[in-house]
């Protein structure tokens, strides 16, 4: 008898013990809001052999422990509430005997109530790193890892900010682009080297939680967000669910063994402390076991694809420094939808921009966005879909007919505008294939898409060739906005092309990522002001800012029939109507002088005499054939007699 009291007294103080050892380091979400459709919160909580606790309880009204999940690591416990009916306040969470505050928060406004991007808006995408600096203390963060600050180096951290950018919003509303999309602004915590290895561009997330503090804080991103807002400016955030950094905390410690894809390679033993930061590669145990991407995304359609050429496209790894996310994980999943909702109700974001969209596992990332848009139906979600085909994007888009499995993506990349055009700047349009003939070949596959209108294009982007590759020669730039901003499709701008930033990818892709002029201490030329523009960069702003404006809220190319014309003679027509209003593009596909002819084109000129030339403001005769210059463009609107 005597033994069994021992024994339970030594039980009693060894629990006492562990109570007192228990620590908790994080948990995700850092906070949570009630309200939601989906009532159902996961908390990951972090902590050195947490998931020993016995028991997790609260006793805070209307919430409740659905479930723990304990997973193969014991320093993660999952803990599943329900919060359907509780409401915003401190609520205490008991980890046996440890008690643990955590927040919830009410809501800002209904998920319908928030409204995204769309084909009213121009989005005008920039790298937070290389558009300003407005801050010099948060160059060099205490605790995180390694930080160059090199300018002179295109593919190191340059200093760009959050600060920066609050600082030049005039400027966009000057332009007159309605919307900012930034490259990822989530936290890169990966050692920048001297050998051009470096995160500025964001897509090696290690903390979904964090705004870099290199870009400053997650107050400073919310007060960016709040006074763009303030000035009609909406705010795209770039999220990537298919990987993440290799200096995330996961990697060091999965919270399950399929948390990645080839997870293998991650285990201590082949090497991870001595890998290289540039290529992810320790002592070279790990190759064998690292499974590459092949870049192919043609067999996540292909009917007749091998299960050798889907595993490497959806399982490899994009690049040897960022791990591939099994997205089949289904606590995984979850921690990332819940992700993008947080970041939605605590920034306020506009839309998310989700890269590498069909790198990942297609079944998950519908589950996502079918969540997102019963949560938020008037929201905006953009997936980046690199392919150039058109039946391969309408097959990604919401509701597609192409496709056995409903995306629920509203939004899709048109690649084949931008491989189109980038061929046809540099060919002559002739009566079969090449120049302007490419975009109209590629714009009779609308009837792809449930809804065309929805389709995001764009010229260049931070991933490609300047549209000006290493020059100045602006007469194709124009006739390449001018198509872009009046098709029946969302426009996306690329920071600086209005004031002629160019650069191509042959040596580095820092140089088509180049520093805004202006945005940062000791430049000696800026393009923020008037005066402070060259006559030729002046020149393309005002020329552009006037085709924005003019764009702004216009029901002809918000919501106008399109009506396209085989090109004839070289030239190049495309028309919008709505109502008794019609804007016409007109293109000279050709470097000479062409003809356009006036009775060629009678279904929608019908008798009106003179229209306006919106992109120089004069009026233009239609009485009789027009002589084109070369290259030169037309957006004639004109209100029908």
């Amino acid at each position: 008898m005597k033994r069994y009291f021992l024994l339970v007294a030594l039980v009693a103080i060894s629990a006492t013990m562990n109570a007192a050892k228990l620590r908790i380091d994080r948990i995700d979400p850092t906070d949570w809001y009630v309200g939601l459709k989906n009532s159902q919160v996961q908390l990951m909580v972090y902590g050195k052999d947490i998931a020993t606790v016995k028991s997790v309880t609260t006793d805070y009204p209307g919430a409740v422990v659905d479930s723990v999940v304990r997973l193969d690591s014991p320093n993660y416990l999952l803990v599943y509430m329900n919060l359907r009916d509780a409401q915003p306040g401190t609520m205490t969470l008991k980890f046996d005997k440890l008690k643990v505050s955590y927040l919830l928060k009410p809501r800002a406004m209904k998920g319908e109530e928030r409204h995204g991007f769309d084909i009213g808006d121009v989005l005008y995408l920039l790298m937070p790193d290389r558009f300003a600096s407005g801050r010099a203390d948060n160059d060099q963060i205490k605790g995180m890892n390694a930080y160059i600050n090199d300018r002179s180096k295109p593919s190191l951290r340059h200093g760009g900010d959050m600060e920066g950018i609050r600082q030049h919003l005039d400027y966009f509303t000057d332009l007159g682009v309605t919307a900012l999309w930034f490259t990822p602004v989530l936290e890169n915590n990966s050692p920048d080297t001297d050998n051009g290895y470096s995160t500025y561009h964001g897509y090696a997330t290690t903390d979904y939680y964090r705004v870099d503090p290199r870009f400053g804080s997650n107050e400073e991103y919310c007060q960016l967000i709040r006074e763009a807002h303030a000035k009609g400016l909406k705010v795209v955030m770039d999220m990537i669910f298919n990987h993440c950094g290799f200096e995330h905390p996961w990697v060091k410690d999965m919270p399950t063994k399929d948390w990645f894809n080839t997870p293998e390679w991650l285990s201590e033993e082949q090497g991870l402390s001595g890998r290289d930061p540039m290529t992810g590669f320790g002592d070279g145990k790990q190759e064998s076991k690292y499974l590459q991407t092949s870049y192919k995304l043609t067999p996540v359609v292909d009917p007749y694809a091998s299960e050798v050429d889907m595993r490497e496209t959806v399982e490899g790894w994009f690049v040897p420094s960022m791990p591939d996310l099994n997205q089949r994980n289904p606590h995984l999943m979850r921690y990332l939808i819940q992700n993008s909702i947080w970041w939605i109700e605590t920034a306020g974001i506009d839309g998310i921009r989700m890269d590498t969209y069909p790198y990942a596992f297609a079944e998950p990332m519908a589950q996502w966005m079918k969540e997102l848009d019963e949560e938020y139906p008037n929201f905006n979600t953009v997936g980046e879909t690199w392919v150039t085909e058109p039946p391969y994007t309408a097959a990604w888009q919401k509701d597609s007919k192409l496709s056995e499995h409903n995306s629920y993506l509203k939004t899709v990349m048109d690649f084949s505008f931008f491989e189109k055009l980038n061929l046809a700047k540099n060919e002559e349009t002739d009566a079969w294939w090449n120049g302007l003939n490419r975009l109209y070949n590629s714009f009779v596959y609308d009837y792809l898409y449930p809804n065309p209108s929805s389709v995001l294009a764009f010229i260049e982007n931070h991933d490609t060739d300047r549209f000006l590759g290493d020059g100045r020669d602006t007469l194709m730039l124009k006739q390449a906005l001018a198509l872009l901003l009046t098709v029946r499709r969302i426009p996306q701008l690329y920071y600086g092309t209005e004031v002629l930033m160019n650069g191509t990818k042959e040596l580095t892709d820092g140089n088509v990522r180049k520093d805004f002029p202006g945005g940062f201490p000791g430049d000696q030329h800026s393009c923020f002001t008037k005066e402070e523009r060259s006559r030729m960069e002046n020149s393309m702003f005002t020329w552009l800012s006037r085709l924005l404006h003019w764009r702004n809220g216009n029901e002809t190319i918000i919501r106008g029939y399109q009506t396209q014309f085989i090109p004839y003679n070289g030239i190049y027509v495309l028309t919008r109507r709505w109502h008794r209003n019609t804007v016409m593009t007109i293109l000279n596909g050709t470097s000479k002088s062409a003809t356009l002819s006036v009775k060629r084109y009678q279904e929608v000129i019908g008798n009106v005499k003179r229209a306006k030339d919106i992109l120089t403001g004069r009026y233009v005769d239609l009485s009789n054939d027009v002589v084109m210059k070369p290259r030169q463009s037309f957006i004639l609107e004109f209100t029908e007699e």
